[in-house]
């Protein structure tokens, strides 16, 4: 039989004090005198007590969860965004619950429904790149659940967000490949509907005229990150009459598909063709010929500051408020890797 919990109400009656007391004394509260607290913890020691974290939950009406919501977990750069977001979650004695929407929007729905029915205090989302509908974020403002979006955007007005600014990222991208000797510049741009898209093209076509290089909409194409729409997208461009010699790619692992595409039509890395790409991934380290730059988006520092900027909105929430609320947005600015030549 399994034997019963000690309660608060167990140390109060062995020592003829108030449960009150008790409880004060175990939170170290400063109106009881140090001989009482000493007394209560040594008891609560020997008689194995331990709090019973749902009822304090219920008083200080949080349950210390935070949900975090991303694409995959075997992409580096959002298993860097995790490592940034425990980090921070566990100096802030938060617990975390995490899940996967495979770039599924249907998926994404589920998990912010388990998560809400879990009563999380908070959640972090990266969405999906299928996801078009932002019903379910809102269902979560009804619920006074706040979240911070991480990197992938949502078209949404009044959101809280961190993500990185790509713009300084790509003007360095394009100025350091004229520089190498390039001017036939393509471009692998991710999904069109991703605000992170979107950006990535403006600033190329501002990065081009900033090099007096006029913009070839035959050099742009679009891939919808899988292994099959990067070949796809890399073959498109490597059939171009006015083929381009180097290429920008949306991010490390597009770069890394086309690089293999090359290599199997016989097209030189580094010499017939040069690749730059985002997000400066740990992979680059470990390939044959990585791109010979890479735009860093700092994946832990966003998760982290994503992380602080929600506990801070959980713990100043007062409903008194509700009318009053303000967005917190962050953009930290992207910078230039140069891996070096071959």
């Amino acid at each position: 039989m399994t034997p019963r919990k000690v309660t608060i109400i167990d140390i109060a009656k062995r020592l003829n004090i108030s449960k009150s007391t008790v409880s004060r004394a175990l939170s170290n509260h400063h109106s009881i005198g140090l001989r009482t607290k000493m007394r209560v913890t040594q008891l609560a020691s020997e008689l194995n007590y331990e709090p019973d974290n749902r009822a304090i939950f219920f008083k200080q009406r949080k349950t210390y969860l935070i949900g975090l919501i991303l694409p995959s977990l075997s992409n580096t750069f959002f298993a860097s965004i995790v490592s940034g977001v425990e980090d921070v979650a566990y100096q802030k004695k938060y617990t975390l619950l995490l899940g996967q929407s495979r770039d599924d929007q249907e998926r994404e729905k589920s998990i912010v429904e388990t998560m809400k029915n879990h009563r999380v205090d908070g959640m972090l989302v990266s969405i999906s790149k299928s996801t078009t509908s932002y019903e379910h974020f809102k269902l979560l403002e009804k619920n006074n659940i706040p979240v911070v979006f991480i990197d992938r955007i949502p078209e949404m007005k009044n959101i809280h967000f961190i993500a990185c600014k790509l713009e300084n990222g790509m003007i360095e991208a394009v100025s350091f490949l004229v520089k190498q000797g390039h001017k036939i510049i393509g471009l692998i741009n991710g999904p069109e509907n991703f605000s992170a898209s979107k950006e990535r093209y403006s600033a190329y076509l501002k990065a081009l005229r900033k090099n007096k290089i006029k913009p070839d909409k035959k050099l742009i194409t679009c891939s919808d990150l899988t292994i099959d729409g990067n070949v796809a997208a890399s073959k498109k461009l490597l059939a171009l009459a006015r083929r381009p010699t180097a290429i920008i790619t949306f991010n490390d692992y597009v770069a890394l598909d086309a690089i293999d595409y090359c290599k199997r039509q016989k097209i030189r890395i580094d010499k017939d063709i040069s690749f730059v790409s985002f997000a400066n991934e740990a992979i680059c380290n470990y390939m044959d010929h990585p791109p010979i730059a890479s735009v860093e988006q700092f994946p832990y520092q966003q998760g982290q500051k994503a992380t602080e900027m929600l506990i801070e909105i959980i713990e100043k929430a007062k409903p008194e408020n509700e009318n009053k609320k303000t967005f917190n947005n962050l953009l930290l600015q992207s910078q230039l890797v140069i891996r070096g030549t071959h």
